[in-house]
This record gives structure tokens, sequence and C-alpha cells, in this order.
């Protein structure tokens, strides 16, 4: 398979990116994306070109590392799918394929294909964590859950954190993002002693890093390698609320 590659280049943060163009011939429908990419490096590093730089880590589709926008589509054109587990077969041989770093506000390009997601960490830091002291605590094992709720808690755990919701969306929101971890905590036993607070800190925090509004145009929850529902963002709005006149008390 021969492809023709349209990849985003930029040095650092501060330096402006443009688009640098490649022709790469022997590509293997069997390949993943980031193998292909692999293969790209190979080149120009016999070609004494400095290599593209891009992030990676399982490349099993759990670490969510991998995230590139591809052909304008975060993770690229398969549904419920990370670049890792995207393999060329879904391309053809001829094609154009434009990769570009995830876009946001609050998702500065380090260089080339990586950009800095640490806002996401900083949104878990505020309040996504159970740290009551719980003395003599029941084992958790003991403590009932309801199937409905524990499979609502397990869905909404299966947010990866790659930010391909925020790259999708035009307003650049991470609301499925921080409606996934609220609820997941929100919804057990476990995380009842600081859900108000919870709720309160990480949408504060979310706001002070850059993020924009929900608008319901869904494009986040079509991108999201692990299906994470909308649903999640009502929920939230619904703790948030509560939250929020309890406080004003």
């Amino acid at each position: 398979m021969k492809l023709t590659l349209y990849i985003w280049r930029q040095k650092n943060a501060k330096s402006k990116g443009f688009m640098e163009k490649h022709q790469l011939d022997g590509v293997s429908e069997d390949m993943s994306f980031l193998e292909m990419l692999d293969v790209l490096n190979e080149q120009l590093i016999h070609e004494g070109k400095e290599p593209v730089a891009f992030d990676h880590d399982c490349r099993e589709g759990i670490c969510g590392t991998c995230s590139l926008t591809i052909n304008g589509t975060p993770h690229g054109p398969e549904a419920a799918t990370t670049c890792c587990q995207l393999h060329m077969r879904k391309f053809k041989d001829g094609d154009s394929i434009y990769i570009e770093p995830f876009r946001a506000k609050a998702f500065p390009v380090i260089k080339d294909l990586i950009s800095d997601r640490s806002a996401l960490d900083r949104i878990i830091q505020a309040g996504g964590f159970i740290s009551v002291n719980t003395n003599q605590a029941q084992d958790a094992n003991a403590l009932p859950v309801s199937k409905e709720k524990a499979d609502l808690a397990m869905d909404a755990a299966a947010c990866i954190g790659c930010g391909a919701c925020i790259a999708a969306c035009p307003n650049a929101s991470s609301m499925l993002f921080v409606a996934a971890k609220v609820s997941q905590f929100a919804l057990l036993p476990q995380g009842q002693p600081e859900r108000k607070r919870r709720v309160l800190s990480m949408v504060e925090q979310m706001h002070q890093e850059g993020f924009g509004a929900c608008t319901n145009i869904y494009e986040c929850e079509a991108v999201c390698p692990k299906q994470v529902s909308v649903r999640f963002i009502a929920q939230m709005n619904r703790e948030y609320m509560g939250a929020y006149m309890k406080n004003e008390e």
C-alpha cells in the first residue's frame, strides 16, 4: 500500500506549525496506525531527518495516550477505536491521510503531534478521588450496590481520559470527560461522603482550564473510543445543581 501523508510539524508550543508531506510505500494493511508511523520514522531517520514526535504507550486501547486527529476525526474513521487499534486496512492504496494533534485552547501543542493534556489531570486532582478518613471502614465488597448502579458506574469508569471528546467538540468542551469522572464516584457508596464537594471542585477547575460549554452537539459521544454516553452529562448537571443549591443554603 502506498500512502501520501500530510503531518503537522511544530517545533514547540511557541513555534508556528505547518503540514509536511511524506510519501510512504510498502505499508501493510495489517499494520496498526501507530506501526505505520513507526515505519515513517524509520524512513526519516534513514534519510537523516528528524522523526515525527507522537504519543503512545500501551498500544492496546487502554491508556488513551495515542491521541491523533486523522482526516479531521479524533482517533480516525473507525468507531469505538483508539489510534493504536486502528488498522491500515481502513484505508486504500493511494490514499492521502492528514494527521494532526488534538486541538483545543486547553491542549497546547508540545511538539508535532503531541498535545499537553495535563488540564485533564488537574480536573481529576481537583476532586476526582476519595480522601475521607474512614477509620475502620466496612469491607468494600460487603457494601450493597444495585446492579443498575454498578453497571452505570462501570460505564462511566470506562473513560480513558484521551480527550477525543474535547477535540471533536466545536466548543472544546470537556463535559463528557468530567461527567464520566463525577458519575463514576457518585454512583457508588464509597463516593458519597465527598459527593457534593467533588462535583463543585471539578466543574470549577474545568472552567478555570478554559474548556467550552456543552451545546448538545453529541460529537463527543460519536468519537469516544469507549462509547461513554452523553447521559452522564445530564447526571453531572443534576449532581452540580443539587450540590450548588445545598451550598447556597
